[in-house]
């Protein structure tokens, strides 16, 4: 029976939060971040305002993946919760899922000479591949969280490393990729840059992820647990109020991050009338703020709980993008842009922190982990984010008559103001509402509910 203090899956004398330094598991997220980032943040710019894909199309292939990854997201997470094997449950899903999604991810930046139709067809297959294999990545990563760091104090450390180290991989696949792409490996207008920026990121996202992987250690209790039934266990979540309500407010800030990603650059472009690479100063300025914030945060996270700082964090981020619709030179939206940094700061300090809380209370009722096919399932929210982006952008053409690069309309300055601050807006918004909705007991509670109902049996 663990003790009150003790997370629901600690063992004593397993110790698996001092058998991984927080370091070590923090510096897989950079490795991660790498190529999704990359993807989330170029292919818009690539297939359709280079490539002249049309915005529809672009849509159309993001729903059609939202359904595939219903499916499949449940399924890599329970398959990851019942592996028993010599190297544990999550690591040979890290060490195979790294080269995968590599390669995914330079097909999809190396299209050959196509246009219409088949065009579409490059786009959704390795499109799809790319986001199948990250999520493999992501659910066996996240999975380690809550496993090896059991204490929200020590949990809480690991998780600012790893968002310090995700900053750090952004700086370089968001703010630097631009330039590398359009003008120091590439041109203004043209493809070239992208396959050679694709090729470098997948060398360094695989070594990261894989020195990481061997690093990590964990805790050898899991492997004699009872493996868990796919059909019971996606029963027993589904039924779970805190999995709609921690996923479905999540999910509104997952949309509106996925909108920005996939905007900043275009909005440069179109609303602020200067070249693609001066997304590199306006992303930059986000990320630097964060990486200031991130431990300013964790401070407030320490003192007042993930819960209630994720409530804040929200209503700064809302406002953030009040800001950004206001902008209209570089300057000012380089000024909101630093308010939007302290926001998504707050959010990358506490989101999954209140999402490890809702594992944590699953581990203590149900006496299983499977946070494998929980994390899965809270993807499926997760990946619904490429639905939504994709359904804004597709109404870029019925609002503004934007299609594409060939067919930009007659405003296209507004339709990617509209894009990137409106829809961001509206989505923080209904998340900081839901949020105040939210509760969910630390993991310290979750351990003192587990006692005490061990102690009535």
């Amino acid at each position: 029976m663990a003790a009150p203090s003790e997370a629901p899956w600690s063992v004593p004398g397993s110790a698996p939060a001092e058998r991984t330094p927080p370091w070590r598991y923090a510096i897989g997220m950079f490795g991660i971040s790498i190529p999704i980032n990359f993807i989330k943040g170029s292919i818009v710019l690539l297939y359709v305002d280079t490539l002249g894909m049309d915005v529809r199309a672009y849509a159309a292939v993001m729903a059609v993946y939202a359904v595939i990854d219903a499916l499949d997201n449940p399924l890599l997470g329970h398959l990851s919760d019942r592996t028993r094997s010599r190297f544990g449950r999550r690591r040979p899903w890290l060490m195979i899922g790294a080269p995968l999604l590599a390669a995914s991810m330079i097909a999809l930046f190396s299209p050959p000479d196509l246009d219409g139709t088949a065009l579409v067809l490059w786009f959704a297959v390795f499109a799809i591949l790319s986001e199948l294999f990250d999520s493999m990545l992501n659910a066996n990563y996240g999975a380690l969280l809550p496993e090896l760091f059991p204490s929200e104090r020590r949990r809480g450390l690991a998780n600012a490393l790893r968002q310090a180290f995700q900053l750090v991989a952004m700086i370089i696949s968001l703010a630097l990729t631009p330039v590398l792409t359009t003008s120091l490996l590439g041109s203004e207008h043209g493809t070239e840059g992208f396959p050679r920026t694709a090729l470098a990121y997948a060398v360094l996202a695989v070594t990261v992820i894989w020195a990481m992987t061997l690093g990590v250690r964990e805790d050898p209790a899991t492997q004699h647990e009872e493996r868990p039934r796919l059909v019971s266990a996606i029963g027993q979540i589904l039924r779970t109020r805190l999995f709609w309500g921690v996923g479905l407010t999540s999910a509104c800030y997952g949309a509106a991050l996925a909108i920005v990603l996939s905007g900043v650059q275009l909005y440069v472009r179109h609303w602020l009338g200067l070249p693609v690479a001066y997304a590199f100063a306006l992303q930059g300025i986000v990320i630097l703020v964060a990486a200031g914030g991130l431990f300013l945060w964790l401070r407030l996270v320490v003192r007042i709980g993930a819960l209630r700082t994720w409530r804040i964090a929200f209503l700064v981020l809302a406002g953030a993008f009040g800001l950004l619709y206001l902008a209209g030179s570089l300057p000012a939206a380089l000024a909101a842009g630093a308010v939007l940094g302290l926001g998504w700061a707050g959010m990358m300090a506490t989101n999954d922190l209140v999402v490890a809380r809702v594992l944590d209370r699953d581990a203590a009722r149900h006496r299983l982990h499977r946070e494998g096919l929980f994390l899965s399932a809270f993807g499926v929210f997760g990946r619904l984010n490429g639905a939504v982006s994709g359904l804004a952008l597709a109404s870029l053409g019925a609002l503004f008559g934007y299609y594409s690069g060939e067919h930009p309309g007659p405003e296209p300055g507004q339709a990617f103001r509209v894009y990137l601050c409106v829809y961001p807006f509206v989505l923080c918004t209904l998340g900081a509402i839901a949020a105040r909705f939210v509760s969910v007991p630390s993991p310290e509670e979750s351990a003192a509910a587990a006692a005490g109902e061990e102690t009535a049996r």
